[in-house]
C-alpha cells in the first residue's frame, strides 16, 4: 500500500523533466518495508493504490538468465513482463545489515538504482537472501483492484 508523497520538484533526467514520486510502502503479507522512486509521467500511483511487486533477476519465464540486453518492447509481449504494467531493470548497490543487534542480522536492507530511480527494501534477512552486490534487477509492478 503506498503511503508516500509526489517529490514537490521535477527532477531533470538528462536534459527532459522526470516527475518522480518517492513511495514508502508496507507489505501486507511479508513484513518488509519498501521506499521506491516511480516514474509518474509512465505511471501514476495515487495514495492508497496496493499493486503487485515482483523483483527478479530474469524475465525468461524458465527462470534461465536472458541476454542481458534488455528491450522493452521485446520484453512487454512475452515472458514475466507482460502481465505487468511498469517495469525497471536495474544493479543492486548497497546491502545493510541491522546494526543495533548483536546478533547475527535479522533484517537487511537492499538498495537498488533504476537508472537513477532508487529503491530500498528492508526486511527478515529470510527473504532478501538472494541477493548480492552488483546483481542484476528487474522491478515488475502491477496494481491491484480491491
Amino acid at each position: 500500500m503506498v503511503r508516500g508523497h509526489v517529490l514537490p520538484q521535477p527532477c531533470l533526467w538528462r536534459d527532459t523533466p522526470l516527475r518522480v514520486s518517492r513511495l514508502h510502502c508496507e507489505s501486507e503479507s511479508f513484513k518488509m518495508d519498501l521506499i521506491l522512486d516511480v516514474n509518474t509521467w509512465l505511471y501514476n500511483m495515487e495514495l492508497g493504490d496496493k499493486f503487485r511487486l515482483v523483483l527478479a533477476t530474469t524475465l525468461r519465464e524458465d527462470g534461465y538468465p536472458d541476454s542481458g540486453e534488455y528491450n522493452p518492447l521485446d520484453s512487454m509481449e512475452s515472458g514475466r513482463a507482460s502481465s505487468f504494467e511498469y517495469v525497471m531493470f536495474g544493479k543492486v548497490y548497497r546491502i545493510e545489515g541491522d546494526d543495533t543487534s548483536n546478533e547475527p542480522s535479522s533484517r537487511l536492507a537492499a538498495y537498488v538504482s533504476f537508472g537513477g530511480l532508487l529503491m530500498r527494501l528492508q526486511g527478515d534477512a529470510n527473504n532478501l537472501h538472494g541477493f548480492e552486490v552488483d546483481q542484476s534487477m528487474y522491478l515488475l509492478m502491477k496494481k491491484l483492484a480491491f
